[in-house]
């Protein structure tokens, strides 16, 4: 991986192709993002670039990361995240990663946080099949047998039950980015990313291969 970068999610709209084909976009706010450390094998063990990105009130930020920071010569920033580049060594402290390093047609992961479902049954959770639903019926949208008495006498592990859904970290892989606005910030990516608006999305060159 050679370029990433940290976005907030805007929402969601739809924009006409020059070929006149509707494409379902998600807008992202992504960068500017600052340099905050390089990592090397020599210092940390592995070569890696950590980013700030964000703007928060310096009352907000505590005094570990405030002096991180100020040692890196970058405003406070909310959000802190590292990404192992293969070139880490190219970049300097203090040095800002906009969203030009993408451009049109490039291939992106979009990494976040799904959105929260809170405590969900079976047939939401796992897409069961529910029971009859005549009165003379006790089974409707119960998950149905745990497994059998005796032998082996226990529940399996991974077992579909109802339980929380939703709020885990996902990947959306081999995204196209389908416009960028250098002057604003924004970056449109074709289809949807994990996650509610406003929420952090790391977006990386994609890992899968473009043949």
């Amino acid at each position: 991986m050679k370029k990433a970068i940290l976005a907030t999610k805007v929402g969601m709209t739809q924009i006409f192709g020059e070929d006149g084909v509707l494409t379902p976009v998600t807008v992202l706010q992504a960068g500017p993002c600052a340099v905050t450390q390089v990592k090397t094998v020599e210092t940390d063990g592995y070569n890696a670039v950590q980013v700030g990105f964000g703007d928060i009130r310096d009352v907000l930020v505590n005094k570990p990361r405030a002096g991180h920071f100020k040692k890196a010569g970058v405003a406070n920033k909310r959000f802190l995240r590292e990404f192992k580049f293969e070139n880490a060594a190219d970049y300097t402290v203090g040095q800002e990663i906009k969203v030009d390093i993408f451009s049109a047609g490039d291939k992106i992961d979009a990494t976040g946080t799904t959105k929260g479902k809170g405590f969900q049954g079976a047939i939401k959770r796992h897409g069961l099949s529910r029971g009859p639903m005549g009165h003379g019926s006790k089974y409707h949208r119960h998950a149905g047998s745990n497994g059998p008495a005796t032998t082996p006498g226990r529940v399996f592990k991974g077992k579909h039950m109802p339980g929380h859904m939703g709020h885990v970290k996902a990947t959306i892989q081999n995204l196209e980015v389908v416009r960028i606005d250098v002057d604003n910030n924004i970056i449109l990516v074709k289809g949807a990313v994990p996650g509610p608006k406003k929420a952090l999305v790391m977006l990386k060159e994609t890992v899968k291969s473009t043949n």
